[in-house]
């Protein structure tokens, strides 16, 4: 059974590079941009489609006729990004006088950016710290000394340059910035590795998403009280906005409720109910809902009626007589000595 699920599991990966090919593995990888206003990212973008098609040729000449038929009007260009793996569409204007993009771009396959190496934990005092390596928000993409290819071509850049400075291109996924670090790896630093960091590489260490919504700061609101809802939600409205179902602040002028600006003055005034509504106010004064406080009052006295509890307006029961009768004159006792004496001296 497991031959079996291993031969099936083999075949899948023997198939998924064909799949790939078919649906855009390979595009052209932007190097440089010269035009500003353009959104696109060299070394992390690649243009995989062009006006609602798949890109399948290699062939620049095709890519820029096409670019150049789009003159005074609109192209449209699918870009895969390595940031978060993901495909967006940008509707790009093209000049009439000059139908160009202004990129340079390279025909290459999307898992040339899958070489990357994840910064995790850096000790401190290691060669990592001492460069300035963040730990979890940095990425090595490469290095100007050459091409590093698959998961060892780090190690063996590493090894050759023991003891000699080595430029690595650093990514920070927080600042969603790319600048260059010069490491000097060494084995004397008293701890593990020439790098003095852990790596991790493959799917799970991928490069993600730029952060699109700021940090929230010291003392900033993190949410608002409107938003703070589930999505299948209905909108209510804030706390304290409503006809009454809340409590009312002491600027009000009802005198249902037990507000603050009335402690002081005493209880509140009331009119034609007697002592048995103002114990009401003192018990249930700080519930805002009176028919859920009635509502509970009723289900206790029917519980209290069932379990037989006694009542504290009831008379409570007499206590239990003490053990042995009431209590009787207590008298001297007598020794059997004194009581043989007693005896002895009587009339015989």
């Amino acid at each position: 059974m497991f031959n079996a699920l291993n031969r099936f599991i083999s075949r899948l990966d023997a198939d998924t590079p064909q799949q790939n090919n078919n649906h855009g593995a390979f595009g052209f990888q932007v190097l440089r941009n010269k035009t500003a206003e353009l959104h696109i990212e060299p070394w992390f973008d690649f243009i995989v489609g062009i006006n609602g098609r798949m890109i399948d040729d290699s062939d620049p000449s095709l890519f820029s006729q096409e670019v150049r038929n789009c003159a005074g009007s609109t192209v449209t260009l699918g870009i895969w990004s390595a940031k978060g793996q993901r495909t967006r569409t940008l509707h790009i204007p093209i000049p009439a006088d000059q139908p160009t993009l202004g990129l340079a771009l390279q025909w290459t396959s999307l898992s040339a950016v899958s070489n990357i190496w994840h910064i995790l934990d850096v000790p401190t005092n290691s060669p990592a710290d001492l460069a300035g390596l963040l730990p979890y928000s940095d990425y090595i993409l490469g290095t100007p000394e050459g091409v590093l290819h698959g998961e060892s071509g780090l190690g063996e850049l590493v090894e050759d340059h023991i003891g000699r400075p080595l430029r690595l291109y650093i990514y920070n996924n927080e600042y969603d910035v790319t600048r260059e670090v010069t490491i000097h790896p060494s084995r004397d630093w008293g701890g593990e590795g020439a790098l003095g960091c852990v790596l991790g590489y493959g799917a799970l260490h991928r490069l993600p998403a730029p952060l699109s919504e700021p940090v929230a700061g010291p003392g900033e609101t993190l949410f608002e009280t409107e938003n703070a809802r589930f999505s299948n939600e209905e909108i209510r409205p804030l706390s304290g906005a409503g006809d009454g179902q809340f409590l009312v602040p002491a600027a009000s002028d009802l005198g249902e409720f037990l507000v603050p600006a009335q402690l002081a003055a005493g209880p509140p005034p009331t009119s034609g109910l007697g002592g048995i509504r103002k114990k009401e106010k003192k018990h249930h004064g700080h519930s805002p809902n009176k028919v859920l406080d009635d509502y509970f009052m009723e289900g206790e006295k029917k519980s209290r009626e069932l379990d037989h509890a006694p009542s504290a307006k009831s008379t409570p029961p007499p206590p239990p007589p003490k053990a042995g009768g009431p209590p009787r004159t207590v008298t001297p006792a007598v020794s059997a000595k004194d009581t043989q004496e007693v005896n002895d001296s009587g009339v015989d």
